[in-house]
Parts: C-alpha cells; sequence; structure tokens
C-alpha cells in the first residue's frame, strides 16, 4: 500500500460522504458536497501524479482508479439526475454513464486478449475528465436555474459530446481486434 493508493481508496470512502451531504437539508450541504467532489477530482490527478513522480504505480492502483473515477461520477450524475430532474440534465449524463460502462467492458476485454494498449487513454479522455469534473462541481455547488448551474449543464453537454467523440475513437482503435473476435 502506497499513497497513490491510499489516496485512490480515499476518493472511494467520499462517495458515501458526498450522498449524505447532497441529502442533507441545510443551506450548507450543497457547498460541502461540491467541495468533497472538488477534494476526490484533486485526489484522482494527484495520486497519478505521485505515482508516477515516485515511480510507485501498482497493478492495483492502475485497476482501482479508473473504478474509483467512475464511481464517483456515475453517484454524482445520478444525484444530480434527481435534482434536476430534467432532460437537459438527464440526457447527457446517461451518455457519460454508458459511455463509462462500453469502455470499461471494451478495455477488460482487450486485456483479455494481451491488447490493453490499444485502448490506452488518450488526450481527449483527460479533456474529458476535466470538463465533466468542472460541470459536476458546478451543478453540485449550485442550485438548479441558476446561472452557474446552467453553465454546469451546457459544460456537462460539451463533455457528453467529447464523450461520443472518445467513444469511437476507442471503438475504432479496438476494431480490428473485436472484427477478427466475431
Amino acid at each position: 500500500m502506497n499513497i497513490p493508493n491510499i489516496l485512490t481508496l480515499a476518493r472511494i470512502a467520499f462517495i458515501p460522504l458526498l450522498v449524505v451531504f447532497f441529502y442533507l437539508p441545510y443551506a450548507w450541504s450543497m457547498p460541502v458536497a461540491a467541495g468533497l467532489f472538488a477534494l476526490a477530482s484533486v485526489t484522482d490527478w494527484l495520486d497519478g501524479y505521485l505515482a508516477r513522480r515516485w515511480n510507485q504505480s501498482t497493478p492495483f492502483g492502475a485497476f482501482l482508479d479508473p473504478v474509483a473515477d467512475k464511481l464517483m461520477v456515475a453517484v454524482a450524475l445520478a444525484l444530480l439526475i434527481e435534482r434536476f430532474d430534467s432532460i437537459w440534465l438527464t440526457l447527457p449524463a446517461l451518455v457519460i454513464i454508458g459511455r463509462e460502462i462500453v469502455i470499461s467492458a471494451l478495455r477488460e476485454w482487450m486485456a483479455e486478449m494481451g491488447k490493453r494498449g490499444s485502448v490506452a487513454v488518450s488526450w481527449l479522455g483527460k479533456v474529458k475528465t476535466t470538463l465533466q469534473m468542472i460541470a459536476l462541481l458546478l451543478l453540485l455547488a449550485f442550485a438548479p436555474g441558476t446561472q452557474f448551474s446552467l453553465v454546469g449543464v451546457a459544460t456537462l453537454h460539451v463533455a457528453a459530446i467529447m464523450t461520443l467523440w472518445s467513444m469511437m475513437m476507442y471503438l475504432r482503435a479496438a476494431w480490428p481486434h473485436l472484427s477478427r473476435a466475431m
């Protein structure tokens, strides 16, 4: 167990706290939920940075880091779908969650074939993730209908478009392997 892996585990531990603060009936609870999400987002960057910098990358960390990211994003999106009760938030949220399921399955399948490098994280995935985090932070921090939440919804739409684009890039990269397996 090393510090990058501890940070990844902490991100998973933040999930129940995010849910609890999200549902507390106090004016300060949503900013706290947004703060927890922001802290989790920073640990996402920090654990990868430290693992590379200190040469502490492990197979456990490589497995757990994307799982922690997807859990945190999926839970935040599910909470926001309920809070906003709007097709304008629900559609991009479902695109993002659906893409994560498809790409996770694709990566696992490619890893079983020894071709995991064919579906490695790209720069587009990093930009998409950054936009998702910004959108989710705005949507968690501000009430529906406010100017900042509208910016959050718009940013989530851009992230969803980038999500589809990156999924197509992954599928195109994996297509030679997929088509041979059919």
